[in-house]
């Protein structure tokens, strides 16, 4: 079977993938929670998504461009309804987990706040998904994405010497200090009941994520290998550590923070006779070697740079946007992008060797709910 075969699919719901069996119920939301509920999908969980009954007119509704809900199943319920309220607590007497994103407080004025769920299922793991976290000042604040990693310290470094910060795409906070916080936080609490524990609340915030994951630049810091001024540590500052136009206007990558890996790169680029060019250099030095550098990678084409430099030791790759990263010989090789329904996407990931992930369909808003209903409730239980 090829990579991407192994990796994308045309199910929608449960597969048998290493998670298969697990019931978890995705509250409707944005961003990170509903990625954490699409990576516990992709590896097998049965992850019921309760849509809204209608589309929220300030919301996002991306039909099946939507990613995040591949794999899930849909029911849609109005939570404002007391029926709908006691149908969904009927489906967390059957789960494993919940997943919501609201702000602090909303679920409890719902009548689904931890302490309703635990009760009527003990065994719950009860996770739940917000920017500030469920405590603190800020707690009820809106906030985005740059807002959470902008506080926490994740953004401080993204950005050349006397400019502003960068804007980067919502993947520092959202997706890794927020969904995948979260799915870590929900499989820890999940193995606890497994043992024998009770249910339990993941307050899992993108402040405190993005903020633990900065522990490795912490670590640097202390070693004196990182300093608070933009542009004079080990990863934010040197020539051979920086991102380069070339002559067509694209752009190329070196990372050669190691001194063997240097090296190469130095001889591969012609500069090895080039005195300036001999070790690492000092923090002052930087800034113009990075001047020559720029000038001459601007010499050629990022392709002609490719053909030099890539699959060598020297800690290169070109910058490519999706459409060229999914066809780049690499990424085909392995099928880390897939296509399903017209739209593209990346495949599950990390991969298992016995129990693939599989990427499944968009579901249809309550495209799902007998189905749901008949699957996860007693006849008694169902409204």
């Amino acid at each position: 079977m090829s990579a991407a075969g192994q990796h994308a699919g045309e199910h929608s719901g449960p597969h048998g993938g290493p998670l298969a069996g697990l019931r978890v119920l995705e509250i409707q939301g944005i961003g990170p929670a509903p990625f954490c509920g699409m990576l516990l999908a992709d590896l097998g969980a049965d992850v019921v998504l309760v849509d809204r009954a209608s589309v929220d007119a300030e919301g996002f509704d991306l039909g099946r461009h939507d990613v995040t809900h591949r794999g899930k199943r849909s029911i849609a319920l109005d939570l404002k309804r007391a029926d709908d309220v006691q149908t969904l607590l009927s489906l967390v007497e059957r789960s494993d987990a919940l997943i919501e994103g609201m702000r602090p407080g909303v679920m409890e004025r719902l009548g689904l706040g931890p302490d309703e769920c635990l009760a009527r299922n003990p065994k719950l793991v009860y996770g739940r998904m917000t920017g500030w976290g469920q405590s603190g000042p800020l707690a009820p604040a809106a906030g985005h994405d740059l807002n959470y990693i902008a506080l926490s310290g994740a953004l401080w470094y993204a950005g050349a010497p006397g400019d502003a910060p960068i804007t980067p795409p919502s993947l520092v906070g959202d997706i890794g200090g927020g969904a995948m916080y979260l799915a870590l936080g929900l499989l820890a609490a999940l193995m606890h009941v497994r043992a024998g524990g009770p249910g339990q609340v993941v307050d899992a915030a993108i402040v405190d994520g993005s903020a633990n994951m900065t522990n490795l630049l912490m670590g640097l810091r202390s070693a004196g290998q990182f300093v608070n001024e933009r542009g004079h540590s080990v990863l934010d500052g040197p020539h051979w550590y920086a991102t380069y136009r070339c002559s067509d206007g694209g752009f190329i990558t070196v990372g050669a923070v190691e001194p063997k890996f240097r090296r190469l790169l130095i001889d591969k680029l012609g500069l090895a006779g080039d005195p300036a060019f001999a070790g690492a250099g000092d923090a002052r030095s930087w800034p113009q070697l990075r001047q020559a550098f720029a000038y001459h990678f601007a010499r050629r084409t990022r392709d002609e740079w490719c053909a030099l430099l890539e699959g060598s030791d020297a800690c290169f790759a070109p910058v490519l946007d999706p459409d060229a990263a999914a066809a780049h010989p690499h990424m085909a090789a392995r099928g880390v992008y897939c296509r399903i329904d017209g739209v593209q996407q990346a495949a599950p990931a990390p991969r298992l060797s016995r129990t693939p992930g599989r990427a499944g369909r968009v579901p249809q808003r309550g495209q799902h709910r007998q189905q749901i209903l008949d699957d996860w409730l007693d006849k008694g239980d169902k409204p």
